[in-house]
C-alpha cells in the first residue's frame, strides 16, 4: 500500500510504502477513494496545541513514526476477518468513524465512546487515511454511504458530525433568536448548512476574511459580520439582537471573546475549534447573566447514524468541496494552513 506519512515533526509529509494488511478476527480492511484534511492534522505535523501564555501542550507522544495522518475516510470494503459473518459486503462504499475508544469502558457501553481515555482514534493515534488502505477493528466503524457523494462522505466522520454535535449543543438554546456561527472554514460552512436545516431562527456568521463572508452569505447565512470590527457587536444587535447560541469554530482568544460578546441571557456558548489560546472572564457574569459555556469533541456512533441519514434525505445542501491527487497532500495542508481553502479540501487517492 502507498501513503503520504509524517517522517518528522514539523517537517513535510514524504511517500511511503508498506505491505497491505489482512483483516483478521473482526477487522475490516477498506480500499481508501478519499480522505478528508482537517486542520486538526496540523496539529499533529506540529506536535503542540497551543495553550496560551506561551505555553503548549505536545501530543507527540502515543505514536511511531513514520505515521499517516487523515481521519476523514471514504472508499469501499476491501475484505474482513473471518469473525465477520453478515452485515457487511464487499464492495460496500463506506465511510470510516475514526474516534474508536476501548469498547469496554461505562464511556463506550453508553455511547460515547468518542470520549473514552483510551484512545485509537484513526489518523491521530494509529494509522490513518492519507493512504491507499486502512483497517478498522470491528464493522460497526464502518458507515454504508449508498446515495452519498464519497468526497463528501468522509468529512462527515469530522467536520460533519462535529458541526452537528455542537448544533445538538446549540438546539437546547434555541427560542427562535439568532445562531452566530464564528469562522467560516470547513467545519463552519458545514455547520452553516446544517443550521441553516434545523435552526429556527437567523443563523449569522462572523469571520475576519471577506472572502469567506462572501462565501457564508452564498451559502445562506442571513447576514454576515467582520469579527474584527470593533462596532460588529453592535451592529449585529441592531440587525437581530442578542443570540440564543453562538458556535465557536476557530478556537482562537479573539474567537471565543467575539463569540461569548453576542449571546444574551440564559445562552450558550459552544467551543469546537483548536487554534489555540486562553480565555477568561470575570467570574460574576456567570451568575448575573446567565450564560454557559461548552466544550464539543465530534460526536458518537448514534449521532453519526443520525448525521447521514439526514444528508441522505437532501435537507442539507453540502459544502464546497475540492479534491487533490494524494500526492499533493503538502501543498493542501499548506493551504489549508494559510487560510487559502474554501469548504473542504479532499485527497483522492
Amino acid at each position: 500500500m502507498h501513503r503520504q506519512s509524517m517522517t518528522a515533526y514539523n517537517a513535510p509529509l514524504e511517500a511511503t510504502r508498506t505491505d497491505t494488511p489482512v483483516p483478521t478476527g473482526t477487522q475490516v480492511l477498506v480500499k481508501i477513494s478519499h480522505c478528508g484534511v482537517c486542520h486538526s492534522d496540523l496539529h499533529m505535523i506540529d506536535g503542540f496545541f497551543d495553550m496560551g501564555d506561551d505555553k503548549k501542550l505536545d501530543v507527540t507522544g502515543g505514536r511511531s513514526l513514520p505515521f499517516t495522518l487523515g481521519h476523514e475516510i471514504a472508499g469501499e470494503v476491501a475484505a474482513v476477518g473471518s469473525d465477520v459473518k453478515d452485515g457487511i459486503n464487499i464492495g460496500e462504499p463506506c465511510a470510516v468513524y475514526p474516534w474508536i475508544g476501548c469498547g469496554e469502558c461505562a464511556m463506550c457501553k453508553t455511547g460515547d465512546e468518542h470520549l473514552c481515555k483510551t484512545t485509537h482514534h484513526l489518523g491521530i493515534t494509529v494509522d490513518g487515511g492519507y493512504a491507499s488502505h486502512v483497517i478498522a477493528p470491528h464493522p460497526r466503524y464502518i458507515f454504508d454511504i449508498t446515495g452519498i457523494d464519497r468526497q463528501l462522505a468522509g468529512g462527515l466522520m469530522c467536520s460533519g458530525i462535529t458541526s452537528y454535535g455542537a448544533l445538538k449543543k446549540a438546539l437546547a438554546y434555541n427560542r427562535g433568536g439568532p445562531l452566530v456561527i464564528v469562522g467560516a472554514g470547513g467545519v463552519g460552512m458545514m455547520g452553516l448548512q446544517l443550521a441553516i436545516a434545523l435552526w429556527d431562527g437567523p443563523v449569522i456568521v462572523a469571520d475576519i476574511d471577506p472572502v469567506k463572508r462572501d462565501a457564508a452569505l452564498a451559502a445562506g447565512a442571513s447576514h454576515v459580520f467582520d469579527s474584527s470590527n470593533k462596532e460588529a457587536r453592535k451592529a449585529l444587535f441592531k440587525a437581530c439582537g442578542p443570540a440564543d447560541a453562538s458556535i465557536d469554530f476557530v478556537g482562537a482568544e479573539s474567537s471565543l471573546n467575539f463569540a461569548q460578546s453576542v449571546i444574551g441571557k440564559g445562552a450558550a456558548v459552544i467551543v469546537v475549534g483548536l487554534l489555540g489560546g486562553k480565555f477568561s472572564t470575570p467570574i460574576p457574569m456567570f451568575p448575573l447573566r446567565p450564560f454557559s459555556i461548552h466544550g464539543v469533541f465530534v460526536a458518537s456512533l448514534g449521532d453519526t447514524k443520525e448525521l447521514l441519514e439526514l444528508v441522505r434525505s437532501g435537507k442539507v445542501t453540502p459544502p464546497v468541496v475540492s479534491t487533490r491527487p494524494l500526492a499533493q497532500a503538502n501543498q493542501a495542508l499548506d493551504d489549508l494552513r494559510h487560510g487559502r481553502v474554501i469548504g473542504r479540501v479532499v485527497l483522492e487517492v
